[in-house]
C-alpha cells in the first residue's frame, strides 16, 4: 500500500502534499510540489512552473509551513 499525504494545499492546478516521518533525530515534515495539467482525458503532474503559477505556489507553500508549524513539528535545523 502506498503512503498517503497527511494533509494537502491546493490553490487552482497547484497542489502540496505535506508528507510525514518518523527518523531517528525525530519527527519529520516533508513537502512535495506538483502542478496539474490535462493530457487528453488524463490528469498528470509536473514539477515545472511557469511564471504565471509563482504566486499561487508561494501562497500554498505559506500555507503548508503554517500548518507544519500548527501540528507542533520538529524542524529541520536551517
Amino acid at each position: 500500500m502506498a503512503k498517503q499525504p497527511i494533509h494537502s494545499v491546493r490553490f487552482g492546478y497547484i497542489k502540496v502534499n505535506i508528507w510525514f516521518n518518523q527518523t531517528k533525530s525525530g519527527d519529520r515534515h516533508n513537502v512535495t510540489v506538483t502542478r496539474l495539467y490535462r493530457d487528453g482525458d488524463l490528469w498528470r503532474e509536473s514539477q515545472h512552473f511557469g511564471r504565471d503559477d509563482l504566486l499561487l505556489l508561494a501562497k500554498a507553500l505559506d500555507q503548508a509551513h503554517t500548518w507544519i508549524m500548527q501540528q507542533g513539528a520538529v524542524s529541520e535545523p536551517a
